[in-house]
């Protein structure tokens, strides 16, 4: 699917990743944390989708390698955000914040319609 600004539509855990390294570079574990976080629990990333997640991403040049670290012996990759993954995040967050309002105005009008009256029979 395509939007107006000819953007990809992101999956929601790519959303969550992109927007999970708004604020700084992460590495894989720290990104899986700051998921959760974000969806209150909802979304949890397992390894396999993460990577596969990370792969798309650095393939349409939404996110870049920004550093490595060995902690306790173990390698970390760290990824950022390109200025192409903050586009994307920002026309995710329009797409998204459109959709809202649509379906709210919705609501609004299918509750106006079902709002018993006063005086109106059942």
């Amino acid at each position: 699917m395509v939007y107006a600004s000819d953007v990809d539509t992101l999956s929601e855990q790519a959303f969550l990743v992109l927007a999970a390294l708004a604020d700084r570079p992460r590495h894989g574990y720290a990104l899986v944390t700051e998921v959760a976080s974000m969806s209150d629990g909802r979304v949890q990333l397992r390894a396999s989708t993460l990577y596969a997640v990370l792969e798309r991403l650095t393939g349409r040049g939404l996110i870049a390698h920004d550093h490595d670290e060995v902690d306790s012996g173990r390698l970390r990759r760290f990824y950022r955000l390109t200025d192409e993954g903050a586009a994307a995040v920002h026309a995710e967050a329009q797409r998204m914040t459109a959709q809202v309002r649509a379906a709210r105005r919705r609501l609004a009008r299918r509750d106006a319609r079902t709002t018993p009256r006063f005086g109106a029979a059942g």
